[in-house]
C-alpha cells in the first residue's frame, strides 16, 4: 500500500491561540448569564461559583500541561511522513502505583528492554496479568492519565524521543466501536472526510483489508445484525490506516474471534508490515500458523521480560537456558507456558517463581551485554531542534465537522429502524391504554382528581421514555467521541451542536404521536389552543428528560451505571412533582427540588393548560367549581403557562450547557513517561521481603548491575493493570 506523506503544516500562530482564549471566555460569560437567569435569587453564588470555577480550570491546565504529553489542540503524530521510521526502543520502562504518600505500592511493570525494527511484526505474549496491555498502551503513548501512577523509563520512535517523534501512530483498541448504522464504506469516507483527506484513499483501503463483500453492508452492533467480528476489526485497522501511520499498535486483535477470522486479521497485520508499516499488537496464544508469521516476540511475565527479539531465534535462546521446545509442539504454547505462574501447591508456586525469576535475571544480563547505546548526543540536540516544528493536526473548520458529524448523526437516527419502531408503537400503546382508562372524562367532581392523574401521567411517561433512550444510547456514544477527540478529529461544540440538531425531529414526532393520541380520547378542554399548547408541552417535557439523560450519560462511566442513576434521579422529580407533594409545602431540606424536577414543571404547564377557564359541578360545600380554584389547591394559582415553560426550558439549557462542560472536561488525557532516576528506598529488598528464600543467591547477582527492580518478588499484575 503506497505511503504518500504530506508536507506539515505551519504551527498555529499567536494570533489564532487568542481567539481561541477569547471565545472560551464568550463562553464561560454565556453560561455564568443562563446560570443567572435561571437562579435569580442566587446571583452571589453565581458569580462565587463562576470565579472559583475559572480559578480551577487555570490551575488544572497547568498541572495538566505538566502531566500529559500533549494538549488538546497539539498533535505530536501529525507531519508523520517527514521521516522514514527506523524502528522503535524502549529501556527500563516500569509503571508503579503510588499510596498517598508518593511511595511505590505495587509495580506493574519491572524494567522492560526491548527493540523493534522498521516494518517488522511484533507480537507481545505473556500470560494474564502479565502487563502486555499497560506495556502496549505506554508504547502507543495511550496510557490515561493517573496521578497515583508513575511511568518511567526511555523511548524511542524513529530515531528520536517519543516525545518529540514526528511519526504517525495508531493504536487499535480491542473493542471495536463503530455508528451501528453506517455502512463499512461509508464509516472509512467520513473518517477520511475528518481527518480532511480525499475519500480516493478509502477504495484502496477496502481492497487491502479484504473489504471488498462488506462495503455496503451496515456495521451493527448487538441488536441490529451487521457484518463479522473479523471484519470489524479489518475495519477498526482501516480507519487507523487513514491517519497514514507509521507505527500500529493494535490490543489483541484476534480476541473473541475464531481461528479463521483470527488468521485472516493476522495476515492483513502481515500485509501493512510487509508494505513498510512497523506492526506491534498483543497477542494471547496464537496458533502456530499465526504464530509463525510474526517476525519478533516480546515475553513477559509478571511485569518482567523474559525475552524480546526476533522470533527466529528465541528457540534457540531458550534452548541455552534449559527449556527447548519439545518437538510437534506449538512454540507460542511452550513459551507461554514456560512463564506462567502454577499456584495450585506451594512448591509448585515457589518452583515456577524461581524459573521465571532466572529467565528475568538471565534476559537482562543477555540484553545488557549486546545492546547499544540509545542515543547520541546529536541527537538530543536535534530532539530539541524538532521540538519547536511540532504542528497541529489538519483537520476541517467548525462549519465543516458541523456538516459531517450532523450528516452522520442523522443517517444513525434514521436508519435505526429498531429503535424508532419501539419508540412508536410505544408511545402509541401507552395513549390508547391512557385513552381508555380515562375516555371521556365528565366535568364532575371526581373527574378533577381523574384530569390530574391523566396529565401527571403523561408527563411522567413522555419523560421516562425519552430519558431510558437517551441513557441507552449516548454512553456507548461517548465513547467512540473520546477515541476521535483522542485522535485529534473534532472539537465537543460541532459535536454535540450536530447531534441535538440531529435528533430534534424524531425525539419530536413521539411525544406529538402520544398527544394527539390521548388528548382526544380523554376528552380534555376542546379549545384548539389549547391542544396544540399540550403537544408543545409534552415534546418539551420529552426534550428536557432527554437533556436530564445526557447529563447524567456524561457523567456516569458505563451505560449500566447511567441506567442506574437516570430512574433514580426522575423517581425523585417525580415524587415533587406537584401531584404527590403540594409544591407550596416541601419539607425545609427539599424546598430546591420542585425547582429543578422537569416533573413538576411540566405538570404545573399542564394543568394550566387544562383548567384555566374549567367549571366543574359543584352540589355541595367545599366542592371546586372552576378550574382556577383546582390550580390553587394544586399551589398552581399564582404561576402562569409561560412561567412554567421558562423554567423547564431554563432546566434544558442548563442540563445542556452541563453536558457540553463535562464533555470537553473528559477529553483524552495520555501519560507520559518520565526519564529513569536511580532508585533507593522504593521497595523493600529482597534480603527483607524474602530473606529464606533459595531464589535470591540465584538471582542477586545477574540483578544488582542494572536497578533494584527485581529485588522484589514479583506480584501478580492482572488486577492493577485494569487499575492502571
Amino acid at each position: 500500500m503506497g505511503r504518500g506523506w504530506r508536507r506539515p503544516c505551519h504551527p498555529i500562530s499567536e494570533p489564532i491561540a487568542q481567539l481561541r482564549r477569547a471565545l472560551a471566555m464568550v463562553w464561560k460569560l454565556i453560561a455564568t448569564t443562563a446560570l443567572w437567569g435561571a437562579f435569580p435569587q442566587h446571583k452571589v453564588a453565581v458569580l462565587a461559583g463562576s470565579a472559583a470555577w475559572s480559578a480551577v480550570q487555570h490551575v488544572r491546565a497547568k498541572r495538566e500541561k505538566k502531566r500529559t504529553s500533549w494538549d488538546e489542540n497539539t498533535s505530536l503524530d501529525a507531519g508523520a511522513g517527514a521521516q522514514e521510521a527506523e524502528g522503535i526502543e524502549w529501556s527500563d520502562v516500569r509503571c508503579e502505583l503510588l499510596r498517598k504518600d508518593g511511595t511505590v505500592d505495587k509495580e506493574i511493570l519491572r524494567g522492560i528492554n526491548g527493540r523493534t525494527g522498521a516494518g517488522r511484526l511484533t507480537c507481545l505474549m505473556g500470560p494474564s496479568g502479565s502487563g502486555k496491555t499497560t506495556l502496549l498502551s505506554i508504547l502507543a503513548r495511550q496510557m490515561p492519565s493517573n496521578k497515583r501512577m508513575r511511568l518511567v523509563g526511555k523511548y524511542y520512535i524513529g530515531g528520536h524521543t517519543a516525545e518529540y517523534s514526528r511519526l504517525r501512530i495508531a493504536f487499535v483498541q480491542q473493542e471495536d466501536l463503530f455508528y451501528s448504522q453506517l455502512t463499512v464504506r461509508e464509516t472509512l469516507r467520513m473518517s477520511a472526510k475528518l481527518r480532511g483527506q480525499d475519500e480516493s484513499c478509502v477504495e484502496e483501503i477496502i481492497k487491502t483489508l479484504g473489504l471488498v463483500n462488506c462495503a455496503n453492508t451496515i456495521v451493527g452492533d448487538s441488536k441490529t445484525r451487521g457484518i463479522s467480528g473479523g471484519e470489524k476489526k479489518r475495519l477498526s485497522i482501516g480507519v487507523e490506516l487513514l491517519g497514514n501511520p507509521s507505527i500500529i499498535f493494535l490490543d489483541e486483535p484476534t480476541t473473541g474471534l475464531d481461528s479463521f477470522q483470527a488468521e485472516s486479521v493476522v495476515a492483513t497485520l502481515r500485509e501493512l508490515s510487509n508494505a513498510g508499516h512497523t506492526v506491534i499488537c498483543s497477542i494471547h496464544q496464537p496458533k502456530s500458523a499465526i504464530f509463525g508469521m510474526f517476525d519478533d516476540m516480546v515475553l513477559l511475565a509478571e511485569g518482567m521480560c523474559i525475552y524480546s527479539g526476533p522470533l527466529e531465534e528465541a528457540e534457540s535462546y531458550f534452548s541455552t537456558q534449559g527449556h527447548p521446545c519439545p518437538n510437534l509442539c506449538n512454540p507460542a504454547e511452550h513459551y507461554i507456558d514456560l512463564v506462567s505462574m502454577d499456584y495450585s501447591s506451594d512448591e509448585r508456586e515457589e518452583a515456577t517463581q524461581s524459573r521465571i525469576l532466572k529467565l528475568a535475571a538471565a534476559w537482562r544480563g543477555h540484553y545488557n551485554h549486546q545492546r547499544k547505546p540509545l542515543h547520541s548526543t546529536t541527537d538530543l540536540k536535534k530532539d530539541a531542534e524538532l521540538s519547536t516544528k511540532l504542528v497541529p493536526t489538519k483537520r476541517g473548520g467548525i462549519f465543516t465537522q458541523v456538516r459531517l458529524l450532523l450528516a452522520r448523526s442523522w443517517r444513525q437516527i434514521r436508519r435505526d429502524k429498531a429503535t424508532n419502531l419501539v419508540r412508536l408503537n410505544t408511545s402509541l400503546f401507552s395513549a390508547l391504554l391512557f385513552g381508555s382508562i380515562f375516555y371521556k372524562l365528565p366535568f364532575t367532581q371526581v373527574s378533577i382528581q381523574d384530569r390530574m392523574g391523566l396529565l401527571q401521567v403523561s408527563c411522567i411517561n413522555a419523560a421516562m421514555t425519552a430519558l431510558t433512550k437517551t441513557l441507552n444510547a449516548f454512553p456507548r456514544e461517548a465513547t467512540i467521541v473520546g477515541r476521535e477527540r483522542a485522535k485529534k478529529l473534532y472539537n465537543v461544540g460541532p459535536y454535540f451542536a450536530s447531534k441535538l440538531l440531529a435528533e430534534l425531529p424524531i425525539s419530536a414526532i413521539f411525544p406529538a404521536i402520544f398527544g394527539a393520541v390521548v388528548y382526544p380520547m380523554a376528552g380534555l378542554n376542546k379549545n384548539a389552543s389549547r391542544f396544540l399548547q399540550f403537544l408543545g408541552i409534552v415534546t418539551l417535557e420529552s426534550f428536557t428528560s432527554a437533556s436530564l439523560g445526557l447529563a447524567v450519560g456524561s457523567v456516569a462511566p458505563s451505560t449500566e451505571a447511567a441506567m442506574a442513576i437516570g430512574p433514580s434521579v426522575m423517581v425523585l422529580f417525580i415524587v415533587f412533582g406537584g401531584y404527590y407533594v403540594n409544591s407550596e409545602t416541601p419539607p425545609k431540606l427539599f424546598s430546591w427540588i420542585p425547582k429543578v424536577s422537569l416533573i413538576k414543571h411540566g405538570f404545573e404547564a399542564a394543568c394550566i393548560n387544562e383548567f384555566s377557564g374549567l367549571k366543574f359541578d359543584a352540589k355541595e360545600d367545599g366542592d371546586l367549581a372552576t378550574g382556577r380554584q383546582v390550580l390553587d389547591r394544586l399551589g398552581f394559582g399564582e404561576e402562569s403557562l409561560q412561567s412554567a415553560i421558562v423554567w423547564q426550558s431554563r432546566i434544558l439549557i442548563f442540563n445542556y450547557l452541563f453536558t457540553y462542560q463535562m464533555l470537553k472536561n473528559r477529553r483524552p488525557k495520555f501519560q507520559r513517561l518520565e526519564d529513569p532516576t536511580p532508585r533507593t528506598s522504593l521497595v523493600e529488598p529482597l534480603e527483607e521481603a524474602d530473606a529464606g528464600s533459595s531464589i535470591h543467591s540465584e538471582t542477586k547477582e545477574a540483578l544488582e548491575p542494572d536497578t533494584k527492580a527485581y529485588n522484589k518478588p514479583p506480584v501478580n499484575a492482572e488486577k492493577h493493570e485494569k487499575m492502571s
